[in-house]
């Protein structure tokens, strides 16, 4: 069911969800999550779908707002709050509602989104592509257990890190990150097999790669030892290399979605690596709320190490 709505309030569309629940025949206390996803009009089709297609393992309340505070004074004086509300059919046991914030009240977000929140379920907020300097301190950002960010989705992704370090806080994290997690994973499985010391690693990947970036800065932390980075043609990460005495440990994997695996004294072998889709990193970031103390490690590596030096 679908109810358009303009020039409306936070209360209007608290009484138009309740009329799409009872109308759809389902109440709304199987949704375990508010996910707020602070968008544009240019980005909001595909970040809906994939919170959409995340939801069916985890059923929210999702939000999406779009800010249109307007070029001009005088648009900026057309305050207006539009609303869409989604209930059934693609979202299934959620609940959507599209929110465009007209004027100033694009600045007050918090204000219009507060009232909406599910009481007493985390709130998870997600900006696909323009992210406030400091997500915890931003208005949006300062109601949520978890505030998701992209790096990969801006044009300086290095930069943006190095943003991301100066201004963590527990419960940030960012997709560039979540991308790693099967890389993560495979390299401590090989690590376990080799049992060999690591001396120096290697990451290979397509220029200013924020997730080849973070691995390498996560192996430097875990390891302690050097990590080069090796530009690619990609796509995003292609190879990790281990150093050690008995040889080179190496996931490879230059396209495709298998990766060869080969370990000193071993057969080689081939595992499953496909890039993931967004609404599979989404997933993931849902299952976990609770600070990312790996994600905080690897992000301040650099900077430990320029102090260090």
């Amino acid at each position: 069911m679908n109810i358009d709505l303009t020039q409306t309030t936070s209360s209007k569309i608290n009484s138009a969800l309740v009329k799409a629940r009872r109308a759809a025949g389902s109440p709304a206390v199987g949704m375990v999550l508010t996910l707020v996803i602070v968008t544009d009009e240019g980005n909001h089709y595909d970040a809906l779908k994939a919170a959409s297609d995340a939801s069916k393992e985890h059923p929210s309340r999702i939000l999406v707002v779009i800010k249109r505070p307007g070029r001009t004074q005088r648009d900026r004086k057309n305050t207006r709050l539009d609303a869409e509300v989604r209930v059934g059919g693609d979202t299934g046991t959620g609940e959507t509602v599209l929110l465009r914030l007209h004027g100033e009240l694009a600045d007050h977000a918090h204000s219009v989104v507060l009232p909406l929140l599910l009481p007493d379920a985390p709130v998870v907020v997600w900006w696909p592509v323009d992210a406030p300097a400091d997500p915890a301190q931003d208005p949006l950002g300062a109601l949520a257990q978890r505030r998701i960010t992209d790096a990969y989705a801006v044009e300086q992704p290095l930069k943006q890190l190095a943003l991301r370090a100066g201004s963590y806080h527990p419960g940030d994290t960012d997709l560039a990150w979540t991308r790693l997690t099967p890389w993560r994973s495979m390299l401590a499985a090989a690590l376990d097999q080799a049992r060999a010391t690591v001396t120096s690693a290697a990451v290979e990947s397509e220029a200013d790669n924020p997730s080849a970036e973070l691995l390498a800065r996560w192996l430097g932390a875990r390891l302690r030892v050097p990590v080069e980075r090796v530009v690619t043609d990609g796509p995003v990460v292609t190879a990790v290399r281990l150093n050690t005495a008995e040889g080179e440990v190496l996931i490879d994997r230059p396209e495709g979605v298998s990766a060869k695996l080969s370990i000193p004294g071993q057969p080689e072998r081939h595992l499953a690596l496909k890039v993931r889709t967004t609404a599979e990193l989404i997933a993931e970031e849902l299952r976990r709320l609770d600070p990312d103390e790996a994600y905080a490690e690897a992000l301040g590596h650099a900077e430990k190490a320029k102090t260090a030096a």
